[in-house]
């Protein structure tokens, strides 16, 4: 949904309220666990945060207060939302004069020990956004002491404009990658 304001809290708010009941928008939903779908565009990016555990535990901190989403232009409505599964948000992107609301829904969680210490979540898209697909969050602690943000997403244009303005839907999704690691080293290293 496009929009050439920033649109209000109350509207985002009952935005996400009428995303909460609705069902995801791409058939496979989970598949971001184990393996994309065909027919999706995937992307996989990854940064070393630093080795230990003083840093696997602020790693963690930050992906559960969304500071991925710290970007300027890209902003979680709203960050104190818990990571739960079923939980719903909405993604605002300011692009070039205008606003785009995209509403998500967390498929899963990640506490896991083994085979490396990994914590974090993935959403998928719901109808009232521009792509269709799946994003998974995380953070690794390898037996080697590092520790890695890890982003993997599957994506195809959904709405008709994503669809239309596919190469700028690309760059996007490319900065927003980019992007998001540098919030990570950020909320890390500090």
């Amino acid at each position: 949904m496009f929009m050439i304001r920033r649109p209000s809290d109350a509207y985002v708010k009952a935005f996400v309220r009428s995303q909460a009941s609705l069902p995801f928008s791409y058939p496979g939903v989970g598949l971001s666990r184990t393996d994309p779908p065909v027919g999706y565009t995937v992307d996989h990016n990854r940064v070393q945060l630093g080795s230990g555990d003083e840093t696997f535990g602020r790693a963690v901190q930050a992906v559960r207060d969304w500071r991925m989403f710290a970007l300027g232009w890209v902003e979680l409505c709203w960050p104190d939302t818990p990571l739960a599964t079923g939980a719903t948000v909405a993604v605002l992107v300011r692009w070039s004069g205008l606003w785009s609301l995209n509403g998500c829904r967390i498929v899963y969680g990640i506490d896991e020990q083994t085979p490396m210490r990994r914590f974090g979540f993935a959403y998928g898209t719901l109808p009232e956004h521009a792509e269709r697909g799946e994003e998974r969050f995380s953070v690794e602690w390898h037996a080697d002491d590092t520790v890695w943000y890890d982003l993997l997403a599957f994506s195809q244009p959904h709405q008709w404009h994503a669809k239309l303005g596919r190469p700028v839907s690309r760059r996007l999704q490319k900065r927003f990658a980019r992007d998001s690691m540098a919030a990570m080293v950020g909320a890390v290293g500090r």
